[in-house]
């Protein structure tokens, strides 16, 4: 999940023809009180269970998900069972956000709103967030789904590299290494396979509360802080990626980010836990 309240704030005023809101474009720094905060044995320990409901409800969401369903009936069944695991759904209410998770389609970037009205179609490449609190914090975590076997090619490449994205992001995360050690990665990926990283949207801090300190940005930029990461930082890791231009644009509705050409668009995330050697990702599906 994305900087909502960032993107909140970006959203001001509306297009001749009232369609839609444009972005603005660069990175919003999330900012926090506390700062950067580094987690205990028993924090890391909470998280862990907070990120293994997440990590429940998404692998449930990728073998329940079928064409004909909507939108809605996912939403339904990730609240239910957050709800069951004995957590609340971190993204309802968020800010006014009207779901326990964003599902977006296609080309839609980000925080897409589910609906029984929107229904998902064979070959759809559909993206799947959500976050689970649990005593006191937060997990988060972000899959894509090719729908069916109709899926095009070149949107299985799109959420394959995404995901390689990720992975290859999470390969620099030990202490000692930077922030800028992340980007790098991420982008070097990215733009190897020719697609564009998304630079509206960042990675974050998450904990006690949904986004903290630090951005985690997706590729190299002098805005970011060359920041050391230290063990017990907590970080939400989301490369998001576009198979054509990085320009988004949010509609009518202040929530539902699009690609401004119409591309597709495909975002994996993990929350993980910095370690001496490397990092442990809490919203592992692999169990």
């Amino acid at each position: 999940m994305n900087l909502f309240a960032d993107l909140l704030a970006s959203t001001r005023g509306t297009t001749a023809a009232g369609s839609a809101v444009v972005t603005e474009t660069g990175p919003r720094i999330q900012k926090s009180r506390r700062g950067v905060e580094i987690k205990s044995a028993r924090e890391l320990a909470t998280m862990a269970r907070a990120s293994r409901i997440v990590a429940t409800v998404l692998r449930e969401i990728e073998q329940l998900v079928a064409p004909g369903m909507t939108t809605g009936d996912l939403d339904a069944h990730a609240e239910r069972r957050i709800r069951d695991l004995g957590a609340t759904p971190s993204f309802k209410g968020y800010h006014g956000f009207p779901a326990s998770i964003c599902a977006s389609i296609n080309n839609e970037v980000v925080h897409g709103i589910p609906s029984s009205k929107r229904v998902i179609k064979a070959g759809d490449l559909l993206k799947v967030d959500t976050g689970a609190y649990f005593d006191g914090y937060h997990g988060d975590s972000c899959i894509t789904i090719c729908v069916g076997d109709e899926t095009p090619e070149h949107a299985r490449d799109l959420a394959r590299v995404a995901q390689e994205s990720l992975m290859k992001g999470l390969a620099r995360i030990k202490a000692g290494n930077t922030l800028l050690d992340i980007a790098g990665a991420v982008q070097d990926h990215v733009e190897a396979h020719g697609f564009a990283v998304v630079e509206d949207y960042t990675g974050h801090g998450v904990g006690r509360n949904l986004h903290e300190e630090p951005s985690v940005f997706n590729y190299r930029t002098a805005d970011l802080p060359n920041m050391k990461l230290r063990p017990g930082m907590t970080l939400a890791v989301e490369p998001i990626l576009n198979a054509g231009s990085k320009a988004c644009r949010t509609l009518r509705d202040r929530w539902t980010v699009v690609t401004v050409d119409g591309s597709l668009s495909a975002q994996w995330e993990h929350t993980i836990a910095v370690t001496s050697d490397g990092c442990e990702i809490l919203t592992d599906r692999s169990f």
